[in-house]
């Protein structure tokens, strides 16, 4: 589906641990138009193991608040509003997503444990799940380098691109599209990647583009190719079908990736375009 003018970006907050995503999601949102709404899911086991019940809840509005104040500071005129959900985590994210532009979420420490494959973590679960593009941040800033995404010639590919080149205009950066070659896969030819990348430039021509067919295992490729970039993005699947939810491409970028990732899906048209 295209995405509908008036859906927010929604960050979900677990915790204070995840006070960082705020700022990249309210930059997110400002520049795409959109407004940010903040969601904490209220765990009432918690709430009911406290010595309050009060105190809980006003921990959560507090934390609501702090992330408010974050986004303003960043994006002062950005919509900003918050809401308190009893229930689980990844389910009250999961259904938020069903009406959002995208989904913000930290990380949980993923890229800072390189030997892990934390398939239950939320931000897995919510990039398998989700029913829009799902952002997964960074505790740690991201540089200034290109927009990467990956490119395996699948049609959920071409709408990453697609999206990838609305993030890349919308920023103001260069675009760097990779295609992964596995070895044994026969000669590296760019042209399948020419020719996509050429489809979805036709409305961003201001886009500085550079497109590379690179021989590896895609997943160490693309994660290598992503510590210069400022986001990296990939399609959930790709033409993995049989992977499930997720496929291995946007898992290793998930669990090892040091930039922000976007999960496209969701999707069928590019953000904007009806």
């Amino acid at each position: 589906m295209a995405a509908a003018s008036d859906e927010a970006v929604v960050v979900g907050l677990g915790s204070e641990r995840n006070l960082p995503v705020v700022g990249l999601a309210a930059r997110e949102a400002a520049t795409h138009g959109r407004p940010l709404f903040l969601v904490h899911a209220f765990n009432w086991t918690t709430a009911l193991e406290a010595p309050s019940i009060a105190g809980p809840r006003a921990d959560a509005e507090e934390l609501i608040s702090r992330a408010t104040t974050i986004a303003h500071e960043i994006e002062p005129a950005l919509p900003v509003s918050g809401e308190i959900v009893e229930g689980a985590p990844v389910a009250t994210l999961v259904r938020h997503s069903e009406s959002a532009f995208l989904l913000a979420v930290g990380d949980g420490g993923m890229a800072d444990c390189a030997d892990c494959v934390p398939v239950d973590a939320p931000a897995v679960q919510l990039a398998a799940r989700a029913g829009c593009p799902v952002l997964v941040a960074r505790r740690q800033p991201p540089p200034q380098g290109p927009v990467l995404v990956g490119v395996d010639g699948s049609v959920s590919s071409q709408v990453a691109l697609d999206w990838a080149f609305e993030c890349a205009a919308r920023r103001e950066a260069r675009l760097l599209a990779v295609r992964v070659v596995e070895p044994g896969d026969g000669a590296v030819e760019p042209d399948p990647l020419v020719a996509m990348v050429a489809r979805s430039a036709r409305r961003f021509p201001s886009v500085a583009t550079e497109c590379h067919a690179i021989r590896g295992d895609p997943g160490t490729v693309l994660v290598d190719q992503s510590r210069s970039a400022q986001v990296a993005l990939v399609a959930a699947r790709g033409d993995e079908p049989w992977r499930g939810m997720l496929g291995a491409v946007s898992q290793a970028l998930l669990y090892h990736s040091p930039a922000p990732v976007i999960v496209v899906r969701g999707l069928t048209a590019l953000p904007g375009r009806a």
